[in-house]
């Protein structure tokens, strides 16, 4: 990147170290941003990009190093100083309170009241409205954020940012639930707001957003900055080489399906959320062996439910599910289990991990009773397990390398996932459901998992996929069944149609 004088800097950090424990997560990085541009953060699982723009937030502190801000050295210690300094922060999990209207989140913490200390409801509803008209992010002030899209509680996490006067704008993994139509107007957005003066530093997987939307890209490998480009002068492939290290194929290689029997079948299914509302409404689909069957939606649109009555978790109203010929619907997770399915689930933490158990303890979770495990007297052999876990930490590059005895908490959250992936796809289910497998991680794991996808339906697995990114669908479906309010309202073969199409479906349109 071409020198550049410091007045022209929105953010200026230098020599930046930040260790845990023996672990160096940044080695003397600097990172430097232009003012009024968007500013693409780009690296792999663990290589140490949310940990500097935590560090910029505050939730971090630097070991060493200095920050500027539009010039001025200061410290950042914690959120408070840095929302001072004109740094907001959207993250990738909103920090919403969905039964507090659009309006009472923004203004959390920095309510405007009237006599007596009462809200000033209609002020503070005409100040939002004002807001989003400026910036593109028009929303109802009064809706609570229960009843509102995933693609409205992200404009309302960046109006809460704007409402704090912040400059400096950092969103990490923006895109990450949105359909094609919603993140072209994110960037739309993005693009608004550097317009009128502000700094966007987004942190992303997704090389062909950047692409869109990006001026500059900086990225980081194993807690060291290669490079700071400029986008129009790359490739998404040169970005892929630049991350990873090595050439990295962005589509995979694979061959005609093959389907044969059905393994599973879903008849007139009907599941209810929390609040007693009808999420998955009379749905019907069937997955085969050597196929894999991608669900396409808008998160919300009872994915959720669908999968947690699949494996038990949730009662169902109405409807059949037939597993290998079996009636699995309301029974227990261990029903599902010994019907040959296996989750990797959406939520990580919630479902995927104990993140107070060891890496080598939650790789083990569902086959510990295995005879590989045993020692002496039939009890666990910490050895064996160790070995397995180290094997596995290898083949699935989950990093740090060697993490076996590491909490799983302390791993960043694509490498979180790769412990799940690694634990499903070893135990080889007859139905493998793959909730989100690549969200979070680099294009380097992406590939290594969607590799593992297509060799399950090549050993003849079936695969339910619900990925909430359209190129992932069409890189590994064989058929796509698209949900909407709870109904799959077409079932489609990948080279019958496109994105476009497909985004219309999901957001109720016809194609």
């Amino acid at each position: 990147m071409e020198q550049v004088n410091n007045s022209a800097l929105a953010v200026e950090m230098s020599g930046i170290s930040k260790s845990f424990g023996s672990f160096k997560a940044l080695d003397n990085v600097d990172f430097s941003v232009r003012k009024g541009t968007i500013h693409a953060l780009l690296g792999e699982n663990g290589a140490g990009k949310s940990t500097l723009m935590k560090i910029l937030y505050g939730l971090y502190t630097k070991d060493s190093g200095e920050i500027r801000i539009k010039g001025e050295p200061c410290e950042i210690k914690n959120p408070k100083q840095a929302i001072g300094q004109g740094i907001g922060m959207v993250h990738q999990h909103f920090m919403l309170v969905e039964n507090m209207t659009i309006a009472e989140n923004i203004v959390l913490g920095n309510e405007v009241t009237k006599s007596f200390d009462r809200l000033d409801q209609e002020l503070m509803n005409r100040t939002i409205l004002e807001f989003g008209e400026q910036y593109g992010l028009e929303v109802d002030p009064e809706a609570l954020i229960m009843d509102v899209s995933v693609a409205t509680q992200q404009r309302v996490e960046i109006l809460k940012a704007l409402y704090r006067d912040a400059d400096i704008l950092i969103l990490d993994e923006p895109t990450a639930v949105l359909t094609p139509q919603e993140i072209d107007s994110l960037i739309l957005t993005m693009r608004r707001l550097v317009e009128a003066g502000k700094t966007v530093i987004i942190i992303t997987h997704k090389l062909k957003e950047i692409m869109a939307s990006s001026d500059y890209c900086t990225i980081i490998r194993r807690g060291r900055v290669i490079d700071t480009v400029k986008v129009q002068d790359v490739t998404e492939k040169d970005l892929a080489n630049m991350m990873v290290g090595r050439e990295v194929m962005l589509t995979t290689d694979k061959e005609e399906a093959k389907p044969g029997e059905v393994i599973m079948e879903i008849r007139n299914l009907t599941v209810k959320d929390n609040r007693g509302l009808e999420k998955v409404r009379d749905l019907s689909l069937t997955v085969r062996k050597g196929e894999i069957l991608a669900i396409a939606g808008v998160d919300g649109n009872g994915q959720t439910e669908l999968i947690e009555a699949l494996t038990g978790l949730r009662k169902t109203e109405n409807g059949e599910i037939l597993v290998n010929g079996r009636h699995i619907e309301n029974g227990l997770p261990l029903d599902a289990h010994r019907a040959g399915i296996r989750t990797i689930h959406e939520d990580r933490h919630k479902r995927g991990l104990v993140l107070d158990f060891q890496v080598g303890e939650n790789l083990i979770l569902e086959s510990y009773k295995r005879s590989r495990f045993s020692g002496l007297f039939r009890f666990l052999s910490w050895r064996k397990i160790n070995d397995y876990s180290n094997n596995q930490i290898d083949r699935f590059d989950i990093r740090p390398a060697g993490c076996a005895m590491q909490k799983a908490k302390e791993l960043s959250g694509g490498n979180q996932q790769k412990v799940i992936i690694a634990r499903t796809v070893e135990q080889e289910p007859d139905l493998l459901l793959a909730c989100q497998p690549t969200r979070g991680l680099d294009v380097g794991a992406i590939e290594f998992v969607r590799n593992a996808l297509v060799e399950q339906r090549d050993q003849g697995r079936a695969v339910l996929l619900i990925s909430y990114e359209l190129d992932e669908v069409f890189d590994l479906a064989d058929r796509i069944n698209v949900i909407y309010n709870g109904q799959i309202v077409a079932d489609l073969l990948p080279q019958e149609t496109d994105e476009q199409a497909i985004g219309l479906l999901m957001a109720g349109g016809t194609a």
